[in-house]
């Protein structure tokens, strides 16, 4: 899928025919008084050429040959209506930002410290901004821990995100990555960082170091016990590991969960069945709502309206996550939005 998306990472698709999945849902956000929302899961993109219209929730990953020309996107190409369109070119952070205005959306955007100062600059109040240690998803370019300790303590940066160890087959727990999770539990900085979902059905050949297995959430396990009071966001709640990902929960009560790039790019009914595990196994309070957005600026309300007409979801916990837990985890001062 594109999660962990960023611009070294983009053009590894800008080939590809992205016109696949299932009808969107209907009932999206409109208007201007709206109940607040924030997506913790935003990325501080520019244009991206190339890329086409886009289907959300693919209907399946296809197989691929090795002695064929392969595309760099495993999801099925079918119709669908209506498609979400990529930002005509050079107005895409403005389409966002402006759908944010019109959604009642607060978001936390990561990205290179320049980049996300640029979303922050021009979206003011309701950009967070994020910033991490790795450079995209190229193996090996890490931060050094003292620029970012500036970032944090001098830059602004509320988020250490996204933190794509996976891309570059690292387990979270690894100790040549410590350093920067002591620094994130030392300044009391929320953690974010990929787990579980990548590649768009095609990791082996797009990002050759990605490694399912390094998706595992109970990798955390020993970092968790190094750093008991860090904060951690796990970014798209460990898909496909729901039992694992449970089992982390249950262990460790600062542990929360995004959903993001999961709740658009897997057929929907898998989509909702693994959310519904989540809030059924007793972590509704835990499960915060993202959307990974790139390139489509219509993917927010898209996404926003998957929780809105889940079935299975009470208001109230439809509330808590479109807002509700990640203004608890943010530790956000929320009497001015609400």
């Amino acid at each position: 899928m594109l999660t962990e998306v960023k611009k070294s990472g983009v053009a590894l698709m800008c080939c590809a025919v992205l016109v696949s999945g299932t009808a969107v849902v209907a009932g999206q956000n409109t208007g201007t008084d709206v109940p607040p929302v924030i997506d913790v899961h935003v990325h501080a993109m520019d244009d991206v050429p190339g890329i086409g219209p886009m289907c959300p929730n693919t209907a399946m990953f296809t197989a691929s040959d090795p002695k064929t020309k392969e595309a760099p996107v495993g999801w099925v190409q079918e119709e669908c209506t209506p498609k979400l369109y990529p930002a005509a070119k050079g107005e895409y952070m403005k389409d966002v930002l402006a759908e944010m205005e019109r959604l009642n959306v607060t978001a936390v955007v990561f990205g290179d410290p320049k980049s996300v100062q640029k979303w922050k600059d021009a979206g003011g109040k309701r950009v967070i901004p994020g910033t991490a240690f790795s450079n995209g998803i190229q193996p090996g370019q890490h931060v050094p821990v003292d620029e970012l300790r500036k970032d944090f303590t001098t830059g602004g940066f509320k988020v250490m995100g996204e933190i794509g160890l996976q891309y570059e087959g690292i387990s979270p727990s690894d100790m040549s990555v410590d350093q920067y999770f002591a620094l994130a539990e030392e300044l009391d900085i929320p953690a974010a960082v990929h787990m579980g979902t990548g590649g768009s059905g095609r990791a082996n050949i797009t990002v050759p170091t990605f490694r399912g297995s390094k998706g595992d959430p109970l990798l955390f396990e020993e970092l968790l016990a190094r750093h008991p009071k860090l904060r951690l966001q796990v970014m798209h709640a460990g898909y496909p590991m729901i039992d694992n990902m449970l089992t982390l929960l249950q262990a460790n009560s600062h542990v929360y969960v995004d959903v993001a790039g999961l709740i658009w790019s897997y057929p929907i009914k898998e989509v909702n069945h693994y959310i519904q595990r989540l809030v059924e196994a007793g972590f509704e309070d835990r499960v915060m709502f993202g959307t990974d957005q790139l390139i489509w600026p219509k993917l927010m309300a898209y996404s926003i309206s998957v929780i809105q007409n889940a079935e299975y979801l009470t208001p109230e916990e439809k509330r808590d996550i479109l807002y509700n837990n990640a203004a608890r985890f943010l530790r956000l001062d929320t009497a001015a939005t609400k």
